[in-house]
């Protein structure tokens, strides 16, 4: 679905991505982990087209996606801190979301929006919320469309443990139907009874992509954050 073939970016001195090729398909739900400043974001920046690569390319669904800028509708994305306008209201922003997309015949996915009670909370204004509210409306709007990926940078971060567990459960749900996820946390244990495949990046390198159990078995480590200590430990 995802594929990075060699995909380089520098900004001045500093490489964000080295030489980076993996590969995502759908039904797997991706852990993307490393330490800050590793390349994630520019990672993810670069699947979204908000970034375009020195060198090397992507493809969605076997599509340069320097040729094809409509793949974005396809995706769902959850910024890790989302900026909105102070003056509007969540209904406001929610209607031009779905103005902007313009889609009819679309079915909406408005699970999250009724789960995180957002549906009587449509009158406040985005400058009164609270940090959860907000990622509470971050995480409505990337599943609302029914995309077939969705790219979630820190999704829980934020949000109390009841929100957090409704988030898992939809998160779980849509890779049962077949969609990629690919999550970014540095809170390992969130993705513990998420995560297919864990991708790991340091210093804009690919340091590994693996196999949740394959990691397991390499380590025996049944915990996601002893199973990447083992690993880089190893490498050390």
């Amino acid at each position: 679905m995802i594929i990075a073939n060699n995909i380089n970016k520098q900004f001045g001195k500093l490489k964000a991505l080295d030489n980076v090729s993996v590969t995502c398909n759908k039904g797997e739900c991706i852990g993307l982990i490393g330490p800050n400043g590793s390349g994630k974001t520019t990672f993810i920046k670069s699947v979204l087209g908000m970034v375009v690569c020195d060198n090397g390319f992507i493809t969605f669904n076997g599509k340069n996606i320097l040729h094809d800028w409509q793949y974005r509708a396809n995706i769902g994305y959850m910024p890790q801190i989302g900026r909105y306008p102070d003056n509007m209201s969540i209904g406001q922003l929610i209607n031009m979301m779905k103005d902007i997309r313009n889609e009819k015949d679309m079915q909406l996915d408005e699970d999250l929006i009724k789960q995180f009670e957002l549906d009587k909370l449509m009158h406040k204004r985005m400058r009164t919320l609270s940090g959860g509210t907000r990622q509470k409306v971050s995480a409505s709007l990337a599943f609302l469309f029914n995309p077939e990926v969705l790219i979630l940078d820190e999704p829980t971060a934020g949000l109390d443990p009841v929100a957090s567990e409704i988030l898992k459960e939809k998160i779980i749900k849509e890779k049962a139907k077949g969609k990629l996820v690919l999550i970014t946390s540095h809170i390992l244990s969130e993705l513990d009874d998420l995560v297919t495949q864990v991708i790991y990046m340091q210093d804009g390198k690919l340091i590994f992509h693996k196999k949740i159990e394959e990691l397991k078995t390499d380590t025996g480590q049944e915990k996601l954050s002893k199973a990447i200590a083992a690993v880089m430990l190893k490498t050390k």
